[in-house]
């Protein structure tokens, strides 16, 4: 193994630990991780993808809905509700756990508070997308260079 594909999977490893260490990730990523293998080395970025499109539909909603007059607080915790669940499946526990408080705010129809909570779930995301965003790409270097992906323990 050449010291390039060594250097890349420490890379991968310290990365993905400060995930978990900043709170970016859960256990359930792991979990996501070990359903991935040789006859399918992409599973996680495949599903990860999935839950990127979906985000950014389910923002795009929960803005949209805000932004009526009058808002419909219900279709707001609706998508709010499956953003949760979506965030879960996949261990995203910094968007996920954003995601109860702006119920609260839906429930007691405080406007400013779903606004603020938006604002939040979006700038999370946005953080979450860049870290895994980078942890992609050095998978697949790692990948491309005939490495093996390091798994967490």
């Amino acid at each position: 193994m050449t010291m390039d594909v060594m250097q890349l999977q420490r890379k991968f490893s310290e990365h993905q630990s400060a995930l978990y260490r900043e709170g970016f990730l859960d256990d359930q990523f792991v979990q996501l991780q070990k359903l991935q293998d040789e006859s399918s080395p992409d599973f996680v970025i495949e599903v990860v993808t999935m839950y990127f499109d979906d985000s950014e539909n389910l923002l795009n909603n929960m803005a949209r809905v805000l932004e009526q007059n009058p808002v419909d607080f219900k279709q707001v915790d609706a998508h709010v509700h499956q953003y949760k669940g979506s965030s879960a499946s996949i261990g995203a526990a910094r968007v996920k756990n954003l995601c109860a408080p702006f119920r609260t705010y839906c429930e007691a129809q405080n406007l400013e508070g779903c606004v603020r909570c938006l604002q939040q779930l979006q700038h999370e995301y946005s953080l979450l997308k860049n870290n895994l965003q980078y942890l992609f790409r050095l998978q697949q270097e790692i990948q491309a260079a005939g490495g093996k992906v390091p798994t967490p323990e």
